[in-house]
């Protein structure tokens, strides 16, 4: 079927008068979105199902968002039979998420499933807490994370609070794709909603305190600034901190009101600078030790502390889940409770020095794919057998403990200023810490590249790059031959040395490449799931006993950095 016959459908009495009058204008102005509005279905992703909000198969829209929840509800009741089925939903700032949440909530009333539905805009990792905490069955939340203001999105929990993984996400998507847009129940049943209000949010923060906090020292004494840029957690994180004793915050108030727009940033993502300014111009002002953002949906954080010149400095993800897992594993080693039969977790993309950690505390360091529905995965899998203790991955996501199974800035942020609290009772900082853990497992230094190629177009162009590295894989990066080459789509592993592969079963299949060189660099090439790009991710080491070792190799790390980048082409 052609792109203009899947649109024509689109035309019929199924869809309202609104959407057919903007399907016939993409058709009659011959627009060049007609293509990408209905070239192919949106899918579920690491995230979930992520798209431009507009109409068409590949935007969301009514009868996308309705086709999945319809879906969800035929899935629900032949997993549940018998039984009431409860589903809670939450939704983000964004535009539109309000009334997508209102929409969903009506079609599993329409197909007699109660809904826990948010009254407002609440984070995702509530979300997560609160599907545990109410024993429901399912959960949904309508975000696009830090996606461009014209994403929404759509993420399904199961009943475990983390994000449907096989064979459940397989199977609601089987069943997604069986619906047709004219079987969707749109007319929901209001008796079957219970509102769920500012109540939740102080069961919710109590359970980040009680996981995420380990001693009291001078929290009365750190300067504190946070923004939600523009995101949820204004409702939340304020009040999380005032409730564990930090009475030195200072909000970007600008960038605490909520809006779809982010009308004060160039992106709602806390992984890149330009996103803090405003609160790093605050800092600089109140003489803060540390900095604190978080995305729209308060799942992901972005942390900048004073460096070595006593400038603030942004930390990239693996930084900050370096000092929060090596915190913590230390406060659980003094507190006797590391007994052998506790694991951490990361992702494949991740540094390696999360290994080096769980190594130094005799814990074991479980990897993933990239997403953290595979941690929580991981927790499942293994309950009531291992001990979760914590886990993050490079894209500033963070969890402490499984109270949550979804990355979370709220008891993430707790524990960032438990450190910078007690370091600074000591005369240090978080960047000192930091280097002082580099002493013990040694140095590791990141660097992210996303190309972004958008459109169909750009689709192929992504698959052709993954094809060509695949087949033409680099022989030395940065000077160091390529020593082993795995292939998370074909499951292999390769030797180069000996030309031996070897079969790796134990994760399941991805479209992802790692190469690792002599000298222990390592360069992970993936396309997103939820975005149009490619990503690369680059990892560098060297061995380092004191911190003049590291102001000497910071700058050696940062040039090889560059040149993995030229091997590369990716300048």
């Amino acid at each position: 079927m052609t792109t203009l016959e899947k649109a024509k459908l689109w035309l019929s009495d199924t869809f309202d008068e609104e959407t057919r009058k903007a399907v016939q204008q993409l058709i009659d102005t011959n627009s060049p979105d007609l293509e990408d509005s209905f070239y192919k279905s949106l899918e579920f992703g690491t995230g979930g199902m992520r798209g431009i909000m507009g109409v068409g198969t590949n935007r969301l829209n009514k009868y996308t968002l309705g086709q999945a929840t319809q879906g969800l509800a035929n899935y629900l009741h032949q997993q549940f039979p018998g039984q009431e089925i409860k589903v809670a939903v939450a939704y983000d700032v964004r535009n539109n998420s309000r009334e997508f949440g209102k929409l969903v909530a009506d079609v599993l009333t329409a197909n007699g499933i109660k809904v826990l539905l948010f009254k407002q805009h609440r984070p995702t990792p509530e979300l997560s807490f609160t599907v545990r905490n109410k024993h429901c069955n399912a959960g949904i939340v309508l975000t696009a994370s830090h996606n461009p203001p014209e994403y929404n999105g759509y993420k399904v929990y199961w009943n475990d609070g983390a994000q449907v993984v096989p064979p459940n996400d397989e199977n609601i998507i089987k069943e997604v794709y069986a619906v047709k847009f004219d079987q969707i129940k749109f007319n929901g049943n209001d008796s079957l909603i219970e509102w769920v209000g500012e109540e939740q949010d102080d069961v919710y923060i109590d359970a980040c305190m009680a996981n995420s906090l380990y001693q009291n020292v001078g929290r009365d004494n750190l300067n504190i600034v946070f923004t939600s840029i523009h995101g949820t957690t204004y409702t939340t994180v304020p009040k999380a901190l005032k409730k564990a004793g930090f009475t030195k915050v200072d909000l970007v108030k600008e960038q605490m009101i909520p809006s779809g727009n982010f009308p004060t940033v160039a992106s709602p993502n806390p992984e890149e600078p330009a996103a803090l300014s405003m609160a790093l111009d605050l800092a600089r002002i109140t003489n803060a030790d540390i900095v604190i953002g978080t995305d729209p949906d308060g799942d992901r954080l972005g942390i900048a502390v004073r460096n070595l010149n006593g400038e603030m400095q942004l930390l990239n993800g693996n930084q900050t889940n370096t000092v929060l897992t090596y915190y913590i594993l230390d406060q659980w080693k003094k507190a006797g409770k590391i007994t052998g039969k506790e694991f951490i977790g990361s992702t494949i993309v991740t540094s390696d020095i999360f290994f080096d950690i769980a190594k130094k505390f005799g814990v074991e360091c479980k990897a993933s794919l990239t997403g953290f529905k595979w941690i929580g995965k991981m927790i499942r899998d293994v309950e009531g057998k291992e001990k979760f203790i914590c886990g993050g991955e490079e894209s500033f996501g963070f969890m402490t403990g499984d109270f949550v199974r979804d990355k979370d800035s709220c008891g993430s942020i707790l524990t960032a200023c438990e450190i910078a609290a007690w370091l600074k009772s000591e005369g240090k900082t978080i960047y000192q810490y930091l280097i002082e853990i580099y002493e013990q497992v040694g140095m590791y230094l990141e660097g992210l590249v996303n190309v972004v190629r958008k459109g169909k177009t750009g689709a192929e162009e992504i698959n052709a790059m993954m094809t060509e590295f695949r087949t033409h894989p680099p022989k030395e990066i940065a000077g160091s031959p390529v020593k082993e080459v795995k292939d998370f789509k074909e499951q292999t592993k390769l030797e180069v040395a000996t030309g031996e592969k070897s079969v790796m079963n134990d994760i399941p299949k991805s479209n992802v490449l790692i190469f690792y060189t002599e000298d222990g660099t390592k360069v992970a090439v993936r396309p997103s799931g939820t975005e149009p790009k490619i990503k690369f991710y680059l990892s560098v080491k060297a061995s380092i006993n004191t911190q003049e070792d590291f102001v000497d190799e910071l700058p050696k790390l940062q040039a090889k950095i560059g040149k993995v980048k030229e091997d590369l082409k990716l300048v």
